[in-house]
């Protein structure tokens, strides 16, 4: 198995409490409807994780790489689902 690089873990790890705000965010708005609101909050995520390569890759401040975004994309659906068990 490759060694999974620092950039990765960190866009992870960055991304556990982002999934966490989303999802706490939506419930806030439509606490009636969880399934809306964790689609909302992760359709938001992908947004914003590849939103931040496409960045990246527009204005060249910084390295565009998918597998970052990918890296975010998971980190914040652990933070989504575990707001989500406490719900």
């Amino acid at each position: 198995m490759r060694k999974i690089e620092r950039d990765k873990w960190k866009h992870f790890i960055l991304a556990i409490p982002l999934g966490a705000v989303l999802e706490l965010t939506g419930w806030y708005f439509l606490p009636h409807r969880p399934i809306l609101f964790t689609v909302s909050a992760f359709m938001t995520l992908v947004v914003i994780c590849y939103g931040f390569e496409l960045f990246s890759k527009i204005t060249g401040k910084g390295h565009y790489e998918v597998m970052d975004a990918i890296a975010g994309i998971l980190g914040g659906s652990i933070g989504i689902g575990i707001t989500w068990l406490f719900l």
